[in-house]
């Protein structure tokens, strides 16, 4: 296990889109456990793979009581609308106006390969939606809004 360096929206890489996961193995095991103390380190909610270099189709969600692991994720249902502030490990210090479905269902594999689902809603369902776009070389400024303000980051 290890902290591994997150790259910034400033990196050609973070805009690429990421190749599907087709060998569940240690090497994946290790990725996943690295980006889980990276997230941890950061003190973020969720981190895709190509943040930390990798373009693959890996992304780790805090969802509270466990860290969920998403391999090969898909957006299979969203249901609602919320318009809120938005930040990215990427983008430090900055945050965002972004529109997002309030509620979001992923199918995804677990780190042997294994296909379940996850449904999650308002911050979860934003930051489920958020990794994915980071699968396909989408980082939050180029969906927002705008940025937000101090003032009105205070505010909320």
């Amino acid at each position: 296990m290890g902290i591994r360096k997150i790259l910034t929206d400033k990196e050609p890489s973070l805009h690429k889109v990421c190749k599907e996961v087709t060998v569940f193995d240690k090497k994946l095991h290790k990725l996943l456990d690295d980006m889980a103390d990276t997230l941890a380190e950061a003190n973020g909610v969720g981190l895709a793979a190509p943040q930390v270099g990798i373009l693959r189709r890996v992304v780790i969600v805090d969802v509270g009581d466990e860290i969920l692991e998403l391999v090969n994720p898909t957006l299979v249902e969203t249901s609602g609308e919320q318009i809120g502030a938005e930040g990215c490990l990427s983008v430090p210090g900055r945050y965002g106006l972004v529109k997002r479905p309030n509620v979001a269902k992923v199918k995804a594999q677990d780190r042997y390969g294994e296909w379940f689902e996850a449904e999650g809603e308002e911050l979860i369902a934003r930051c489920f939606c958020h990794e994915l776009d980071h699968l396909d070389g989408i980082v939050y400024t180029q969906v927002m809004e705008r940025f937000l303000t101090e003032e009105e980051l205070d505010q909320m």
